[in-house]
């Protein structure tokens, strides 16, 4: 049985099942992306809630694990040459796991970049934009008076969507009719701007055709409404 004494976060939210892939996180756009691709791969896996609302990141715990105290994390007692390793930054543990499974990452080199190049355009782009889109049109960033940098993020966000509607015009996924971490990467993130940021009007969701036939068919995925509820909320 391994052995995860040596993670301090374990002292904060024990394992147990130690011999499984540990996951530290919140349904959140980014904290799902974790949670769905450990859902498409059927590695088994033992979920931890971080509440995120009580601060539980900034604790030296988590801390210890991901200094940038962010949501998701995880650790794998079974990494690579058979030993423990913990990874943080959601788009890392994507292709970790992708790499450890061999799924949802082509093989061949021109489309493993090519995938990787849109799994960076979320990781870039489209997350920290809606992400600023959703705190000035939803939450504390609403009560501003200047009303510039929500116009800012509703421009971008728009064009960015635009990106990613021109990208799947011919295609059923962001790689064609392969689904790849790509579109994990992404769902969670157009799901969010639409739904709990209720910015679909703001941005035009409205008058795009590609785009939402895409987020349906992914959402249609019994593993992304799975991972979509993972770790289940207290």
């Amino acid at each position: 049985m391994p052995d995860l004494s040596v993670f301090p976060i374990t002292q904060r939210w024990p394992a147990e099942r130690p011999d499984q892939i540990q996951l530290y996180s919140l349904p959140t756009p980014n904290g799902v992306k974790a949670s769905i691709m450990l859902e498409e791969t059927g590695l088994p896996y033992e979920p931890h809630l971080i509440d995120i609302g009580k601060n539980e990141t900034w604790g030296v715990e988590y801390l210890s694990l991901n200094p940038n105290g962010k949501i998701p994390a995880i650790i794998d007692p079974n990494g690579p040459e058979g030993k423990p390793i913990a990874l943080f930054e959601s788009g890392a543990i994507l292709v970790y796991l992708a790499e450890k499974t061999g799924k949802f990452l082509p093989s061949g080199p021109a489309a493993r970049y090519e995938t990787l190049q849109w799994v960076f355009f979320q990781m870039a782009a489209i997350g920290p934009m809606f992400g600023q889109l959703g705190f000035f049109h939803k939450f504390a960033g609403r009560e501003y008076e200047d009303k510039r940098p929500l116009e800012r993020y509703v421009a971008e966000s728009k064009r960015l969507l635009g990106v990613l509607e021109g990208r799947l015009a011919e295609r059923a996924w962001i790689m064609g009719d392969d689904y790849t971490i790509a579109d994990i990467a992404t769902l969670g993130w157009v799901r969010n701007l639409v739904g709990f940021y209720e910015a679909g009007d703001l941005v035009g969701y409205g008058g795009l055709k590609h785009v939402p036939r895409w987020l349906e068919a992914g959402l249609e995925r019994p593993a992304v409404q799975r991972g979509l509820q993972i770790p289940v909320r207290l």
